[in-house]
This record gives C-alpha cells, structure tokens and sequence, in this order.
C-alpha cells in the first residue's frame, strides 16, 4: 500500500482476566492505562483505545477500570464486554439442532440476561462517568453450542436454527435501549463458527445463509436512526425461566427521515399472537412487513434447503384505530416499516 491503514479501534489486550493473562482486575488496569499512551493519534487518525473489559457479570472488573482509567475517556475511550448463550455446562453446551421447548426458552431467557448485564455494567460506568465519555463494546456475544457431530472440535462450527435468529434479536433490542452507552456490540464470529452468518459447505461449494445472516440483515434499518421507546403490554404474566420474567415479545424501534422500524421478536414456542402497535401521536401513511419463521424452533439451512428459514412479507397486517394490528406467527422475528404522516 501507498498510505497506511487507518485504525479507528485498537483492543489493549483480550479476555485478560483468562486466557489472555490471568490478570487480577487491578494489575489489568495498570497495564492498560500504560500501554494506552503509546497507542496515539497519528496523521489525522483518531484511534478509540479499549481496554478488554469484564467476562460476563464480574462487576468488580468493571469498577477496576473505571477507577484505573484516570480522567474518564483519557486513557481508554471503552472497555469490552464477553457473553455467550448456551443451554448446558461449558463442558456440554447443548445441541445446535436437537432441543426440547425447555431449552428452547432457556437459551432465550438465557440470552435475555445480555441487557441486564449492559445495565448493570453501564450503571457501573455512570458512576465514575457521568457525561458517558467512556463506551461499553460488547464485542463477544452470541450462542456457544456443542460442534456438529463428525466436526473438527477446535473449529467450533455448528448449525443455526430460528432459535439462533431470536437468540439475536433479542440482543439487538437490547442494545438498541442501551445506545446510549454501548459504542459497539459485534457478534463474536461471522463465517463457519460458533453463531455465524454464512455456513459454507466444503463438498458441494455451497453458500448458505443462516437466520441469523436474516436478521441481522432485517435490522439495518436501525443504522443511523434515533431509537425510539417501546413498550410491550401483554396481558398474561411473563414466563420464568431460569430465575428470569421472559416476556411473549420483545420490541425495539427506531426512527430516521420520516420512517420508523419497528422490530417484534414472538418468543413463543407454539402459539400466534395478535398485537396492536400504537404509535401514540403519529399516524401511519403506510406500511409493509416481513417476517422470519420456519416450520419448527430448530428449522434451519442447508445447502439442499437454502431458505427453509428466509424472511418473506407478512400479509397479516391491517390498520387499527390506534396504528396497526398484527398477527405474529409463533417463534418468529418481524420488521415492520412504517412511513409516517
């Protein structure tokens, strides 16, 4: 290359409470404060310092290095957060494709708990930061199961079924309420392992995209948009599971040029459910929907069956006297486009 790469975001160090160093949270902290002074700003580019930040609640950690930071946003401008889902033990995480309806809420309770720990941590961080100079990267997340069977174990590749796709959906609400603290949030792996977008078949060359590729790509409307609050009103008690309410749905919405996004995650295993969406103070000019679902929770893709879970356009929408009302079809994630008068 003629010019140098630009490097907006440089990572000081990774998982250095583990494998990254066994580290105690103060001995990090030290560390990273020194070693943050010599990654500078070079030639017009700016680079966002992240210092490797907790693994899953160990709020101590967190409190180290906002303590160990100096002057908020000095030394590091984020530290990172790792979190994975899986139904089992560490040692036996789960099946990708073979799970009871017990599991199936388990790994959506399981993946709920990804925004308390954005809250508990961001709390943590507007102590010593109130004016939120410092952002939460969430740069490790997604499901972690067993790798499919006849599978190389160190190449982590498992299937990707629609409880992935929630499993995902649920996060991106998540972040979206929390945008004000969370600077990124990266699914750990895109390609072939762990919760991957693309699975790529080594016999017939094929190309397959996962329901998690379809949602993420039916989020892109929440790019550069201004989150909206959404609340969901359900009329039965949340189920618990784990310890945790587990809400039917969730919901995040955003808002940019006159649209709105509204995103709907239906958690339930087996059952459709109707719901109004009330925009309180603005009305609808039009619409349009998509939907993602397969015939089963563990519905997926292969190469013989590219799109048994793509999404396609939700036809079970009508105008209410209060927005819109529409049938969500049981165990599915819908998006829905709204232009606005």
């Amino acid at each position: 290359r003629d010019e140098p790469w630009k490097v907006p975001f440089f990572g000081i160090g990774n998982e250095t409470w583990g494998c990254g160093g066994n580290m105690r949270a103060d001995e990090y902290a030290a560390l990273a404060r020194q070693y943050s002074t010599f990654v500078r700003d070079h030639a017009g580019n700016t680079v966002t310092r992240i210092a490797a930040g907790a693994n899953i609640d160990d709020y101590d950690w967190t409190e180290a290095l906002m303590q160990g930071a100096g002057s908020p946003g000095f030394s590091y401008q984020a530290i990172s957060l790792h979190y994975y889902t899986h139904t089992g033990p560490w040692e036996d995480k789960g099946s990708a494709t073979e799970f009871s309806e017990e599991e199936w809420y388990l790994a959506l309770a399981r993946a709920a708990r990804a925004e308390e720990l954005v809250a508990r941590h961001a709390t943590i961080m507007d102590k010593h930061d109130p004016e939120k100079k410092v952002g939460l990267v969430f740069d490790e997340w997604g499901t972690w199961w067993n790798v499919e069977p006849g599978t190389n174990p160190g190449f982590l590749y498992q299937q990707n079924t629609v409880r992935d796709a929630l499993v995902a959906s649920l996060h991106f609400d998540g972040f979206h309420r929390h945008a004000d603290r969370l600077l990124m949030a990266n699914i750990a792996q895109t390609v072939n392992v762990l919760q991957a977008m693309i699975l790529t078949d080594p016999d017939s060359g094929a190309l397959v995209l996962t329901p998690t590729y379809h949602v993420f790509a039916m989020n892109k409307g929440h790019q550069d948009a201004a989150s909206l609050a959404a609340h969901v009103l359900l009329e039965e008690e949340p189920r618990v599971v784990d310890g945790r309410a587990l809400p039917a749905i969730s919901a995040s919405a955003s808002t940019k040029e006159g649209t709105a996004l509204v995103s709907l995650s239906h958690l339930d295993a087996s059952a459709p459910r109707t719901v109004v969406l009330d925009l309180r103070g603005r009305e609808v000019a039009g619409f349009s929907a998509r939907v993602l679902t397969g015939e089963g929770t563990a519905a997926h893709n292969t190469p013989e069956q590219p799109e048994a879970v793509a999404p396609v356009a939700l036809e079970d929408v009508r105008p209410h006297e209060r927005g819109l009302e529409i049938v969500l079809p049981p165990h599915s994630f819908t998006t829905v486009e709204l232009q606005l008068a």
